[in-house]
């Protein structure tokens, strides 16, 4: 329990982006460890720059802003940023910018005005993009206008000037529900003949469950010691056949390798042509065929590795298909 808390009484957290997919998720598991959740209404920014610097001035001068964010959080133990513009493959936009780069460091300088003990960032394991191991360092390939915004967040959060609130950025993977869409889109396909893998099928998914991520996150909000800047959520030991598997009830189609390298290869080109217009469904189904490897990290280390539910998560959506 953070020493912000009164003895006796129940820890608050401040969560921002309750309407979305994981904040609405967040609550039941947060309440269920005895934490008061106060839902906080994120403002609506947009942002004109493509520079950490320019975020940061941006957010220096929105001190109305910051101000009555502070007072909606104080008294808050733990702040999470579950808001966001979360649009794999939209095009950029100042709403976009706004949404996953600006408004976390306006958050953090708030959760600082407010004497919060932590500040979680929500943010995406997309900014490291074809990389082929997923960690926890700061180094990013962003593909797209989303990973990009993201990476842009997590950048200009590492670049302010560290306040009394320690900010972490935890890099969230593919997260699925029962009731998301992109999990029911992931079923249709599973279920279908075009559901494939390249080669064997035995490569790694980060394909990972909304449970998994909430308890991860519980998890490192409670920390009692530091938490570093940047952490990724854990691999759920799936793998790019067994996601497929589970999700479609049927074994998924060998393809060979060469094959799904070329089509994927010819895919983002043709993409970039038309300004990366399709780079977010490639993504999707590079994802599929391959997978992406991770390094274990922070949680592995402090034992803060949540259950795996991933398979469970998706054959319950099936069976609501």
């Amino acid at each position: 329990m953070s020493s912000s808390t009164p003895a006796g009484q129940e820890p608050v957290w401040a969560v921002l982006g309750a309407s979305g997919f994981i904040g609405s998720s967040l609550e039941a598991v947060l309440t269920s460890a005895g934490i008061t959740v106060r839902f906080v209404k994120a403002p609506r920014l947009t942002s004109r720059t493509f520079e950490v610097s320019g975020i940061l001035a941006e957010a220096a001068a929105l001190r109305d802003i910051r101000q009555d964010l502070a007072g909606a959080l104080s008294g808050a133990d733990v702040v999470i940023n579950a808001a966001g513009l979360a649009t794999p493959t939209g095009a950029d936009s100042p709403e976009l910018r706004g949404a996953n780069a600006l408004l976390p460091v306006v958050i953090a300088d708030a959760a600082d005005d407010a004497g919060a003990r932590r500040f979680i960032h929500l943010s995406s394991a997309a900014v490291q993009g074809h990389r082929p191991l997923l960690d926890e360092s700061t180094q990013v390939e962003p593909f797209s206008a989303y990973s990009r915004s993201k990476a842009l967040g997590e950048a200009a959060l590492g670049a302010r000037v560290p306040g009394r609130c320690p900010v972490t950025s935890l890099r969230a993977t593919s997260v699925q529900g029962a009731s998301r869409q992109t999990t029911a889109s992931l079923v249709r396909v599973a279920s279908t003949p075009l559901s494939s893998v390249a080669g064997r099928g035995k490569s790694p998914s980060p394909v990972s469950s909304v449970d998994a991520l909430c308890s991860f996150v519980l998890a490192a909000g409670r920390h009692s010691g530091t938490v570093p800047p940047v952490i990724l959520q854990p691999w759920e030991g799936a793998t790019v056949a067994s996601v497929l598997s589970a999700a479609g009830g049927r074994s998924p189609l060998h393809l060979p390798v060469w094959l799904c390298r070329t089509a994927l290869r010819t895919g983002y080109l043709v993409s970039g042509l038309f300004g990366e217009r399709m780079h977010g469904t490639l993504r999707r189904v590079e994802m599929m065929w391959f997978g992406q490897r991770q390094a274990p990290g922070w949680a592995e280390a402090t034992g803060n590795v949540p259950e795996p539910r991933v398979h469970q998560v998706l054959e319950a959506a099936r069976k609501l298909s």
